[in-house]
């Protein structure tokens, strides 16, 4: 049995409460190392941290950070196999799609944000008032509370710290309780490369996440994780009027009109629908057809399903296992309160193994109002239903709390075009669904959230704005 603990102060640490939890691995559904469950006396110690470096790391230089991110990219680049071996038994991912999918964008996000360190942009100094210069200060802004989920632990880590540390902030980052082993080991990676304090990794649940953004500390909150979390979050913040930065949950349309390449259509929403069994805020799981091409469409979507293969991560599969058993159990749900009206036309079952795996389902026939519509599976399931014009395109798309992401198909620029304008959400896709690069910000609207990732509208984000005038005839 692995023995995770906590990192502070730039050495491992075991929490100060004695306790720990379990660690599965959702292939197997059985334990295989413990992880600590921290309390307030360790986050004291790990903000304690993170606020005395802040004093050195806000001074260093831009091209300081770079090179020492730069650093770290290398260094996990060339070390990537213990990652993902890592990331892979606390997931269950298939190994190979974790080293093709995973941790090139992941290095890559490393590498642009310790550029975007020596890239910052402000107004122009000018004499805007006469005989008064004025010019624009960005500054980092402190210490940063981080809270990251289990869907995609080390590269939801890289999208929190390397932003905040590039901008010259040190961070406390706590992980999900079911996967805080590539985190742990990233924090002892990077502890070569960074003064001590920077970064700092606290393990635990639900209520030390409460503990770490109600500390009075942090200058800047960041989660991604659940709506009911973030919301949690925006309140304890709200407290202290601190900083938030939250990217919550997603119910991706994806519209698929009659003129698109429905195969290619059928072949890629596939893909990206079951990618990580389905397990990501922007999955195209709700797909939305033109009435003309729906029959054929549907059948298309089918077939794609029934040859997609789940497994464990050195199984030649798509996807592996949901990420513990308590989202098994709600996916399932899902499928055991599928309307009258809708057929489940593949899957609906679990898989008859160990741990915690499900079968590539879709669902079709269903109605704007059911709950598979309103509300985020968060597993390998792509439901279906059918418009009639743009216009019941758009309603059906936007008729949800959610606005991450979205998509549509079509072989028509201008109703492509429409459609980009139309949907509220903070991606649209064309012809295309899930791909992300670092220079493009990834966030949404409403219940999803508010903030950016990635590109230089995430980087700042974690930067304050301070404007200076000077007399010049002082």
């Amino acid at each position: 049995m692995k023995n995770l603990q906590n990192f502070i102060d730039g050495k491992s640490v075991p929490s100060k409460s004695g306790k720990t939890s379990e660690v599965i691995n959702p292939s197997t559904g059985k334990a295989y190392a413990t992880a600590p469950i921290s309390n307030s006396a360790d986050i004291d110690a790990a903000m304690a941290a993170a606020n005395k470096a802040f004093d050195s790391w806000r001074d260093s230089t831009p091209s300081e950070r770079q090179r020492a991110i730069l650093k770290i990219a290398d260094a996990i680049e060339a070390r990537q196999d213990e990652l993902i071996a890592i990331e892979s038994e606390n997931t269950g991912k298939p190994i190979g799609l974790t080293k093709s999918e995973e941790i090139p964008p992941m290095v890559d996000q490393i590498r642009f944000f310790a550029g975007a360190a020596r890239n910052l942009e402000g107004k122009s100094a000018g004499e805007y008032m006469k005989g008064m210069t004025s010019f624009i200060r960005r500054e980092p802004i402190g210490v940063c509370a981080q809270v990251t989920p289990w869907n995609y632990p080390m590269m939801m880590a890289v999208w929190k710290w390397a932003p905040a540390i590039a901008a010259g902030n040190t961070v406390v980052l706590k992980p999900s309780d079911t996967t805080p082993a590539s985190t742990v080991w990233m924090a002892e990676l990077m502890a070569e490369y960074l003064p001590n304090g920077v970064f700092n990794v606290i393990c635990g649940d639900r209520e030390t996440g409460k503990n770490l953004v109600e500390h009075a500390t942090p200058s800047m909150v960041s989660i991604t994780g659940s709506v009911r979390a973030g919301i949690e979050v925006a309140k304890s913040a709200a407290s202290d009027v601190k900083k938030v930065h939250l990217e919550l949950g997603g119910k991706a349309p994806v519209v698929v009109f009659a003129d698109a390449n429905l195969e290619a259509a059928a072949e890629g929403i596939a893909i990206a629908g079951y990618f990580n069994a389905g397990q990501d805020c922007t999955a195209a799981t709700r797909v939305i057809v033109e009435e003309s091409a729906y029959e054929k469409f549907v059948a298309l979507l089918a077939e794609q399903a029934k040859g997609i293969k789940t497994g464990a991560p050195d199984e030649d599969a798509l996807f592996g296992p949901v990420n513990n058993a308590n989202q098994l159990e709600k996916v399932g749900g899902f499928l055991n309160r599928v309307p009258n009206h809708a057929k489940v036309l593949v899957g609906g079952s679990k898989v008859d193994r160990a741990g915690f795996f499900f079968n590539p389902t879709v669902v079709s026939d269903l109605r704007q109002d059911d709950e598979m519509i309103q509300n985020e599976i968060f597993g390998p399931v792509i439901t279906v239903q059918k418009f009639k014009d743009e216009a019941e395109a758009v309603r059906f798309a936007n008729g949800v709390a959610y606005g991450l992401a979205s998509s549509v198909w079509t072989s028509n620029h201008s109703r492509a075009m429409r459609m980009a304008k139309a949907f509220d959400f903070g991606c649209v896709w064309i012809n295309t669904h899930i791909p992300l690069v670092a220079e493009m910000p990834h966030g949404g609207y409403k219940r999803s959230g508010y903030g950016k990732d990635l590109s230089s509208y995430g980087f700042e984000d974690y930067t304050r704005i301070k404007h200076v005038m000077t007399n010049l005839n002082g």
